[in-house]
């Protein structure tokens, strides 16, 4: 049975990101709330965590996994960015935006898309989110939540916790959250290409 986490949405208890954190540590999946809509989370390099995500939402190897930052610091680790696209990106963040770029060796193996070796990364805007990975110290191992065989995200926590309630460890709910998931944007190729409309402006990328 997932516990349920209540989050305030503008000023996060320590004490509750802490217990979700270690709840992370402990190799724990949570349900969560970003500036698009809801995710599935775990800590990097959680195998066990991104077979569980690959079973909820029936996904196969060529599923782009998002890495969730707390600021570019962060982000520059995990992916090669040129100062071009840097600027773009920078542009638009923190905001609704996934970005699809080339990985370097900090990302695990088993995340990367098999033909690209890219991967997803984001910098949200919302204040419990990045309480959380302030106390993660690491970026969050992430995909949307979306169910298979649905057009829009879940966006209620205690209807996820009702409907995933022994397929996650926690849901975390600090109140609203919108249907729309992330505007994907794949800079792999040295431009930007829309591959998903979502809750992010596309407008600056086309």
């Amino acid at each position: 049975m997932a516990r349920f986490f209540d989050v305030h949405p503008q000023d996060p208890q320590p004490r509750t990101i802490g217990r979700i954190v270690e709840l992370l540590q402990a190799g724990g999946l949570i349900a969560y709330p970003t500036d698009s809509c809801y995710a599935l989370g775990a800590q990097l390099g959680n195998k066990e965590a991104l077979d569980r995500i690959r079973t909820i939402r029936q996904l196969d190897d060529k599923h782009h996994f998002t890495l969730v930052c707390k600021d570019f610091a962060q982000l520059g680790q995990f992916v090669n960015i040129d100062n071009k696209i840097f600027r773009s990106i920078k542009a638009a963040t923190p905001g609704a935006y996934t970005f699809i770029l080339p990985a370097t060796k900090e990302v695990p193996r088993r995340m990367l898309h098999p033909k690209k070796k890219t991967v997803g990364v984001r910098i949200p805007n919302h204040r419990v989110v990045r309480a959380l990975l302030d106390g993660l110290g690491e970026p969050l191992l992430s995909s949307t939540l979306l169910l298979p065989g649905e057009e829009t995200a879940l966006t209620e926590g205690w209807e996820i916790k009702e409907r995933l309630d022994h397929q996650v460890d926690a849901v975390v709910d600090s109140g609203e959250c919108g249907p729309d998931p992330t505007t994907v944007v794949d800079f792999s190729s040295g431009y930007p290409e829309i591959v998903r409309r979502g809750a992010g402006d596309p407008a600056p990328f086309e």
